[in-house]
């Protein structure tokens, strides 16, 4: 099982900057994938960038150029910095974890999620 705590949310000015964090503990696997999503009031979740074992990355198209994903196997940590942040930009963001073993998918597993409020 494996335990995902996100970190970094807050409320934060128009054209402001935020780094999200989210730790994972238990048992991970070598080869996972890693995702932020995000959910505002009355939305559905939405996928905002992702991040292979090996560092390849997506990003949505509201997330390109201004969001950068990264992660630090060593700390099972990955990151999620926003810059030029948008008040479109508020909702709960969520962390999200793929395992997988000999290309297949072990499990996934949901971060509780970090508010993000971008407001003058």
């Amino acid at each position: 099982q494996v335990q995902l705590v996100e970190s970094g949310g807050g409320l934060v000015q128009p054209g402001g900057s935020l780094r999200l964090s989210c730790a994972a503990s238990g048992s991970i696997s070598s080869i996972y994938t890693m995702y932020w999503y995000r959910q505002a009031p009355g939305n559905e979740r939405e996928l905002v960038a992702s991040i292979t074992s090996g560092g390849s990355t997506k990003y949505a198209d509201s997330a390109k150029g201004r969001f950068t994903i990264s992660r630090d196997n060593a700390k099972s940590t990955v990151y999620l910095q926003m810059n030029s942040l948008k008040p479109e930009d508020t909702a709960v963001y969520y962390c999200k974890l793929d395992r997988y073993g000999l290309s297949v998918l072990l499990g996934t597993s949901w971060g509780q999620g970090t508010q993000v409020t971008v407001s003058s």
